[in-house]
């Protein structure tokens, strides 16, 4: 009874955008590493039999989830965030280090990322913090206690050092708004990444005198708001002394393929052929595909293996060349599409614990889209991290899966909830 319970009350359009984006992306990475002479789809010889088999290996993964009591995510959240925390600080010792950076335990020919399954632990765990009645996150140990969260798995993930992944977990900080925080702390993560841009593009002087300008012409309109002179020349002082910094860290603190992917996205000092390379190509792949692509199966670019990685970070490339923007606009409707249905599920919860869970599936999806395809056109520094649903790997899969099919388990038992 309980089982049929939870099928009729299962949100069939959201599994519906799951399903068709898992197809689609199987789809993409079956052409993208396409070989001359093609066997059997299931061929785990071939990246498009292993990600079969991984698509597989989610139908079990998913009856155990909606399976499962929903009450399960709650009360042993604390555990899942422990385990997390434990397997990503095991990779300093048992890990395999890919390209400099040891995010990886293998076993035999296949490799599993754990700080993919970190994102869901450290959403349950939130929530679970969050749905305390008495939890304000204007008071100021609230907030310390819920950016501490974030901050574990940020900071062990970062050791590895695997940046992208880290920059991930940051996205949490919108359901923390969402949630209560003061919008003041999203206003200044804004405008320091801005500051970090601007102080690399501008002269200093310049920038300096904007800042100036900037300032007092706040000042000067909010003037009948009384505000406090005194917070204003604080932040006149952080803003140029933080427009200072900028050139020592980047030149002291990032390491060199990061300060090299700033430079590509700039267009500054940079060689076609060696640091800009990857994101040339996908742009010729991507431009080339134009209103209608050249068909499924018949992209030159991707047949020539000119694009790296084309089946994981750049597998947006085989869609925007074989399906043009017609059908690119068709998976990025899916996936807007998808992530309004979660955020309009999210709301209907009649719990804290579901509805900020939604939220934190919601953030970190849209994250992961829009970094993934906005690093691909030149929007956003290379920074590495999977399309979700469409980007090999069984890890990711696994992870994005477990990640929307909790909420969806969380959204069936909501008439349960009362």
């Amino acid at each position: 009874m309980r089982n049929q319970s939870v099928i009729n009350n299962v949100d069939w359009p959201l599994i519906f955008l799951y399903t068709a984006l898992v197809l689609l992306g199987w789809m993409t990475i079956y052409s993208a590493s396409l070989p001359t002479n093609p066997g059997s789809i299931f061929d785990l010889s071939e990246i498009y039999g292993k990600q079969m088999l991984f698509i597989m290996m989610c139908i079990p993964l998913i009856s155990v989830i909606l399976m499962l009591d929903a009450k399960i995510y709650e009360k042993y959240s604390l555990i899942f965030y422990i385990l997390s925390l434990i397997l990503l600080a095991g990779l300093f010792v048992a890990g395999k280090t890919i390209k400099g950076q040891t995010n990886w335990y293998a076993f035999g020919g296949f490799s599993i990322q754990p700080s993919e399954f970190a994102k869901i632990a450290t959403s349950l765990i939130l929530s679970k913090y969050l749905s305390d009645v008495q939890i304000n996150l204007k008071t100021t140990n609230n907030q310390m206690v819920a950016f501490g969260i974030i901050a574990m798995p940020v900071l062990l993930i970062m050791m590895q050092p695997d940046a992208g992944s880290a920059m991930i977990f940051l996205s949490l900080a919108f359901v923390l708004h969402r949630e209560g925080l003061p919008s003041w702390y999203l206003w200044t993560g804004f405008f320091a990444i801005l500051l970090f841009l601007l102080a690399l593009l501008i002269k200093l002087q310049f920038l300096v005198v904007y800042i100036i300008a900037g300032i007092i012409i706040h000042y000067v309109l909010n003037r009948k708001n009384k505000r406090n002179i005194f917070l204003y020349a604080i932040t006149l002082i952080t803003m140029i002394g933080f427009t200072f910094s900028v050139d020592y860290v980047f030149n002291n603190v990032l390491e060199e393929h990061q300060k090299d992917r700033i430079n590509v996205l700039f267009d500054k000092n940079v060689n076609i052929q060696a640091e800009g390379y990857n994101l040339n190509q996908s742009m010729i792949a991507i431009g080339s595909g134009s209103w209608t692509g050249k068909g499924y199966l018949e992209g030159t670019q991707t047949k020539g293996k000119f694009v790296p990685e084309q089946h994981t970070d750049y597998i947006f490339t085989t869609v925007g060349e074989e399906w043009g923007f017609a059908g690119s606009m068709v998976v990025i409707v899916l996936f807007v599409t998808l992530l309004l249905r979660i955020l309009y599920l999210a709301e209907r919860q009649k719990s804290r614990f579901s509805r900020t869970y939604g939220y934190c599936v919601a953030a970190l999806l849209f994250t992961h889209f829009f970094v993934n395809i906005a690093m691909l056109i030149k929007l956003f520094p290379t920074i590495g991290v999977p399309l979700p649903f469409f980007s090999y790997g069984g890890s990711s899969l696994f992870a994005f899966t477990t990640l929307l099919f909790i909420f969806i388990k969380l959204d069936a038992n909501k008439v349960n909830e009362w």
